[in-house]
């Protein structure tokens, strides 16, 4: 029976792909070997102006293993990534899929305790730096680190002394067999953001990232014919995913170094790109931009845009011509929940996918009645499709995967007809009184006043020792706004206890690499003199 295996991932149809895929064929090498038998010389990754074709790739990832082999590392060690997106990066962690080694990559963002505690947790013996990323590693010289070796990457800076020894990449030119992995084994470690306490190590197995792949690109409806572009990091679980779609329906892959609003709809009408991926705040800074003659030069029929503000969804699409598909996933996950053109429903992230159940919870774990907030569970139905636990954690593990379902973390309610809804991390809920808040909810409020371009909300300690709702925003260019013009705005729009009671206005919010805001700066900074009181203030609420 000849089965094209493009149809079934477009059709989603697990069942099939269980027979097309099986699971000897859900880990990195074997299934770079099998497309690179199917696909050979056509083109899979371009990044700048290097182009490697999926035969190309696997010789890449092949020569890197036994680079690594060679250097000592052996299956089930671990090897720290600290570069941009650069071929390098791609070299080193297909060369640790390949040899069996686990790569962890690394927020080129990470400094000082968090970097110490990632390295020390990791147990990483060697790391690839690139050469702008040096000298953060020679402030941890003083650290009681694992690290023993540094392979630089770029051109380092004329008599550097760093406290380990450190050489560039070794060339390469002999090829080794992949290690018989299995799709239970660890293809990576990734470490969560740290915005709400220590970065736990997320160990991301073979199979997770081949259905990752398999839902996103079905989700997508990526072909052979497409051509996939990601500006968003290496280090980042998106990205690594558009790899693998690419991998798994011949679809091609470009990698921009970053992300720019300026060059952005240039760079997707350059490479002729279909498909395109974005994180919730890139929405509303393309929108925020002039509108001009290059926004529709592309030919992108899609974005895969999670987090977007329903206001903003109907506008970009109708300017640019893009259209924009909304989802869950995360990193201990996996691509859980979307919907297709035809189901969407503005304001819901979609339904649950084939392969894998949700539940809401209250905080004693049972299960509440549709149409009332509580925990976001997941488990799957598929062998290892989310991750298997945070590395050397073993009480974070059990805490977040307890009664057989990963606790997500996320406040979500789910209608009758299962769509879920987001409505703000668990950690992120403001009890103001005897009210929960959601701040998720308020920043959507604030977001869509005209004049704002970002806002971030989060709790406040008052006089009276509890929680106030506070808000830090960030005005588009060239516009004003009073805290009272705000305040006329927001009572209309929401309980008048969810109303901020404090207000700052500043250039920028603290954003991780990622795009997400980084709230506890913003909770530790506080109330400072440049801060609005609206109880200090002659503005009173309506009740």
């Amino acid at each position: 029976m000849n089965i094209d295996q493009n149809e079934l991932i477009r059709a989603e149809n697990v069942f099939q792909l269980r027979d097309v895929f099986p699971p000897q064929a859900r880990t990195f090498p074997e299934l770079m070997t099998r497309q690179a038998e199917r696909y050979g010389d056509r083109r899979l990754i371009t990044l700048g102006d290097r182009v490697l074709s999926f035969a190309q790739t696997r010789t890449l990832a092949a020569t890197a293993g036994q680079t690594l082999r060679m250097a000592g590392v052996k299956a089930g060690d671990t090897v720290a990534i600290m570069c941009g997106n650069r071929l390098e990066f791609l070299q080193v962690f297909l060369g640790c899929a390949w040899c069996g080694a686990i790569a962890v990559p690394l927020n080129t963002a990470s400094r000082g305790t968090q970097l110490e505690h990632i390295l020390k947790n990791s147990g990483a013996r060697l790391a690839v730096v690139e050469a702008a990323y040096l000298g953060v590693f020679d402030a941890l010289s003083d650290a009681d680190l694992p690290l023993q070796q540094i392979w630089t990457v770029g051109d380092v800076p004329a008599g550097l002394a760093l406290f380990w020894p450190y050489c560039p990449i070794p060339e390469q030119s002999d090829q080794m067999d992949a290690y018989p992995s299995r799709p239970s084994d660890t293809l990576a470690i990734l470490y969560t953001s740290g915005t709400t306490g220590v970065s736990k190590g997320v160990c991301c197995p073979h199979a997770q990232y081949f259905w990752w792949g398999i839902h996103t690109a079905a989700l997508l409806g990526v072909s052979e014919t497409d051509v996939l572009l990601t500006c968003l990091p290496l280090f980042h679980t998106n990205a690594l995913n558009t790899l693998f779609q690419a991998l798994l329906t011949g679809a091609s892959m470009v990698l921009e170094p970053k992300f720019s609003v300026s060059k952005y709809w240039l760079s997707l009408a350059a490479h002729q790109a279909t498909v395109t991926y974005l994180l919730g705040a890139m929405v509303p800074m393309l929108l925020s931009k002039e509108a001009s003659e290059t926004d529709r030069l592309h030919k992108t029929r899609i974005a895969l845009a999670p987090g977007v503000p329903p206001q903003f969804h109907a506008p970009f699409t109708e300017r640019f011509g893009v259209a924009i598909r909304d989802g869950y996933g995360s990193t201990e996950t996996n691509f859980v929940i979307s919907a297709l053109s035809h189901e969407q429903r503005l304001g819901s992230m979609g339904k649950v996918r084939p392969g894998f159940e949700i539940a809401v919870f209250d905080e004693d774990d049972n299960e509440v009645p549709d149409g009332t907030p509580g925990e976001l569970v997941i488990r799957a139905s598929e062998p290892f499709s989310i991750a298997t636990g945070y590395f050397g954690m073993p009480e974070k593990t059990v805490e977040a995967w307890r009664n057989l379902w990963f606790h997500s973390g996320d406040r979500v309610a789910k209608d009758s007809d299962g769509y879920v809804q987001f409505l703000d991390r668990m950690k992120d809920a403001i009890r103001r009184r005897g009210e929960n808040i959601s701040s998720f909810e308020v920043e959507q409020v604030l977001v869509a006043h005209p004049s704002i371009q970002n806002a971030a909300v989060f709790p406040a300690r008052s006089e009276l020792a509890e929680d106030e709702v506070m808000a830090s925003i960030v005005l588009k260019a060239g516009m004003t706004l009073t805290p009272a013009e705000l305040m006329d705005f927001c009572q209309p729009r929401m309980s008048y206890f969810s109303v901020p009671r404090f207000l700052d206005f500043v250039d920028e919010l603290p954003l991780t690499e990622n795009g997400k805001v980084q709230k506890f700066k913003l909770i530790e900074r506080g109330i400072t003199d440049s801060t609005w009181d609206r109880e200090k203030s002659d503005y009173k609420l309506a009740r």
